[in-house]
């Protein structure tokens, strides 16, 4: 006889299920078994439909701005008995009763080390010593919603007629409103790609000081409701999770700081450190388990000890990423959609829960504005905080879980409250991406160019580093820059230090203390190279080092943070490929390049790409007095152009280098009014420099791009540096652009940057500021078919 399930009786969420103790992998359908009354391909078969199902609904849902957490829900719900689960359609037939302690049992280790990602993530020190403005909006969001929502729910009880089991859930409903979990907010933030931005750091500081309090809370309510309400057991419980957090701490975290130490920096991490820290993260689960308390609390605890960034913390990230974030955690989410049965609702509780929600969304959000004001951030930003502070996800499923396990929910209110889940999100997700414009933010207010900027003011110059072997160039390029005690420079130096297991990017300043860290060598060296540039120019040039510590992704936002903090001139960024000393291309960071393309987009001030060919020449010093900096300036036309001549002409003042402007210009055809701009910018500067005899003027007339590239050829080998606008004003360049291979650097800099080019000259590809980001790159282009019908 074929194993079948013998028996299955249901009674509220109670379910008792009798099957064949064997019944768990079938030999084929050629013995005529039917697999899906095996343990094991049902399922296999569930978790293929979950993850198929879940990827098309967000696919779908993309276009309306939805979250991926509501197409998760909505595929559970979609396979549970409110759609296809109906006895009317499909049954039980995929998703039957006696699989889902199996599917629930894979979900559960999904969040465990979902969980423990999470713990990793976030930044401990921000939850322990919130700063003043987490602490202000925290409190008044948690006050205030929790006041007005008890008094709401207790009102609505007792005044207005609904079902006994409402009634009894409806305070809990309410309690819960008042809580942000930063789980929630960090996975939304990441999604709408906020996560770096000042509004998301001002939700994520936030969320971690009212998640302190949830978890207090949590913590209690899950040792009362797993020692099923008995005094003595559930203070038994709170005594022993106590200890655990202190143990986890106090002794656990110092052992974990010690092995830290030993992994080899700079290497993959070891199987034998990934197989010990998922085993660990097993055992603190079911150590919290046999003590009295939710299984999420170890891996949760573990995660906060363990130290984010390399060596250990983002290589656990990166390795979890894809099988639980992408896979398992989504399959728990499903799972309570699955248990949702919206037939059991009724419309009177569902319109009643509505309303009590609705409305302690909207209290909370007016908290927010109204802390904001003590805070200094403006209306549309509070509403966006407010909204992000809305979030829900898997704390609220974990605990409407543990609730309905606990009988305080029944099938109607558990349904209710994952349908709130949804409904939240699906409602706030698309008003912050409306209302949240990071360009918006950082529109500059005045001009932030070096053109523009008084000489007596000096420069600030903000150097992004991603790669040590740039910076012997670097240095080249700010000591050509010529300082002096009239126009000195100010050098903001960024280290960018990339990382994955971190919700935030991180500023770390190495100014106060003038000290290094010794568990960073990388930076160590940077930092001490630009130190003895400072001191070679004590007088006219101060360096304030920095790392950034954040996923390359997101780190154009903290770039941006920077240069409006140091009023920054000038941006140099380097170049995404590096070269080798044979001359071929030894790596390509396709991340860097995408880095560079966004801070073009909405940098504060004007932007260079600095294209590093120095490993080449043998990493020449201009510091020596033995060593002449050849510099050249290719103009064509345009304000990229008229940045890159005027740079050049602060290096013609240095005394160990030459600059030589080279100015192309098309054979019959001419703007008599871009002429004009452009030859009293040329005038200036050559005026500037009429007693210098390292300064040199020459004009090239070229008849189409092929001239115009073959006159860029026969500068090989004759400079050390090459300066050069991204984009340019002229008919030259028609055509070429179709070329190009790295679009950010321009057409002229990607001729002069392309591996083929057969030059050891670095090249430095400028932009300048845009005021008014769209707007002014059309009215160029209009300008450019202006000057192309002046052709004749």
């Amino acid at each position: 006889m074929e194993p079948t399930m013998a028996g299955n009786i249901a009674e509220g969420n109670r379910n008792i299920v009798c099957q064949y103790k064997d019944n768990v992998a079938t030999f084929g359908i050629w013995i005529t078994r039917n697999p899906l009354n095996f343990s094991l391909p049902l399922i296999l078969l569930q978790l293929a439909a979950i993850s198929l199902a879940s990827l098309l609904i967000e696919i779908f849902l993309r276009p309306l701005g939805q979250s991926s957490i509501v197409a998760q829900i909505l595929g559970g719900i979609l396979f549970g008995p409110s759609v296809l689960g109906h006895d009317g359609i499909m049954g039980s037939i995929l998703f039957p009763a006696r699989s889902m302690l199996t599917l629930e049992t894979v979900a559960v280790f999904g969040i465990m080390f979902f969980l423990f990602a999470i713990g990793v993530r976030t930044d401990t020190r921000m939850m322990v010593r919130p700063e003043r403005q987490a602490v202000v909006l925290g409190f008044t969001a948690i006050f205030v919603t929790l006041v007005f929502s008890l008094w709401l729910t207790i009102f609505l009880a007792t005044h207005v007629a609904m079902d006994k089991s409402l009634a009894k859930a409806l305070p809990f409903f309410g309690a819960a409103q008042c809580l942000t979990a930063f789980a929630n907010v960090s996975c939304l933030l990441i999604e709408l790609k906020m996560a770096s931005s000042d509004l998301g750091r001002i939700a994520s500081s936030t969320a971690m000081f009212t998640d302190l309090v949830g978890m207090c809370l949590f913590i209690t309510m899950a040792g009362v409701l797993q020692s099923a309400f008995d005094v003595k057991k559930s203070v038994q419980a709170l005594g022993s999770a106590f200890l655990f957090v202190s143990i986890m701490v106090l002794i656990i975290r110092p052992q974990i700081l010690k092995l830290v130490k030993k992994i080899p920096a700079g290497k993959p991490l070891g199987h034998n450190y990934v197989f010990t820290c998922f085993t660990c993260i097993l055992i603190v689960g079911l150590i919290t388990e046999v003590i009295g308390q939710h299984f999420m609390l170890g891996p949760l605890v573990l995660g906060f000890i363990t130290p984010d960034g390399p060596p250990l913390g983002a290589p656990m990230i990166s390795k979890l990423d894809l099988p639980i974030g992408k896979f398992l955690y989504p399959t728990f989410l499903t799972t309570s959609g699955i248990k949702t049965n919206i037939f059991s609702i009724n419309l009177r509780s569902f319109a009643i829960l509505a309303f009590v929600i609705t409305s302690c969304c909207i209290t909370k959000i007016l908290a927010i504005v109204i802390a904001s004001r003590f805070c200094n951030i403006g209306l549309q930003d509070s509403v966006v905080v407010g909204l992000v502070l809305n979030a829900r996800g898997i704390s609220e499923l974990l605990m409407f879980n543990l609730w309905r396990d606990g009988g305080i929910l029944t099938d109607q209110e558990f349904a209710l409250s994952v349908i709130s889940v949804v409904g939240v999100m699906a409602v706030i997700t698309p008003l912050i991406r409306l209302l949240y414009d990071p360009a918006r933010r950082i529109m500059p207010t005045k001009r932030r160019t070096i053109q523009h900027s008084k000489r007596e003011a000096g420069l600030r110059i903000l150097l992004c580093i991603h790669n040590q072997d740039n910076v012997p160039t670097m240095v080249n390029l700010l000591e050509a820059s010529h300082a002096t005690e009239m126009s000195p420079i100010g050098v903001v130096a960024v280290v960018l230090e990339e990382v994955v297991g971190r919700i935030t990017g991180m500023l770390v300043s190495h100014q106060t203390t003038r000290s290094l860290d010794p568990n960073n060598a990388r930076s160590n060296q940077i930092v001490s190279a630009l130190r003895q540039y400072e001191l070679y120019n004590q007088t006219c040039v101060t360096i304030q080092p920095f790392s950034i510590v954040s996923p390359l992704q997101t780190v154009h936002d903290d770039i941006f943070r920077v240069a409006m903090d140091e009023s920054a001139t000038v941006i140099i960024l380097p170049f995404h490929k590096h070269w080798e000393i044979d001359g071929s291309i030894g790596s390509i960071n396709k991340c860097v390049q995408s880095m560079n393309v966004k801070v073009l987009e909405h940098a504060p001030c004007s932007v260079g790409i600095l294209v590093d060919r120095g490993v080449l020449t043998g990493q020449l010093s201009i510091l020596s007095s033995q060593f002449t900096y050849r510099v050249a300036v290719i103009y064509i036309g345009g304000a990229d152009d008229a940045e890159s001549l005027w740079y050049g002409a602060r290096i013609a003042g240095h005394d160990n280098a030459t600059l030589t402007v080279i100015r192309y210009l098309l054979y019959g055809c001419d703007s008599a009014r871009e002429r004009k701009h452009d030859n009293s910018l040329i005038d200036e500067v050559r005026q500037q420099n009429i007693e210098n005899q390292d300064f040199v003027y020459q004009e090239q007339v070229v008849k189409d791009g092929v001239g115009l590239a073959s006159s860029l050829r026969a500068l090989e080998n004759c400079f050390d540096l090459l300066i050069v606008g991204r984009n340019h004003q002229s008919q030259i360049l028609l055509g070429l652009g179709e070329w190009s291979e790295c679009p950010e650097l321009g057409v002229v800099g990607d001729i002069l940057a392309a591996p083929d080019f057969g030059s050891t000259a670095s090249v430095l590809v400028l932009q300048q500021q845009r005021m008014r980001g769209e707007k002014l790159i059309n009215r160029v282009m209009k300008q450019g078919k202006e000057s192309i019908n002046g052709c004749y």
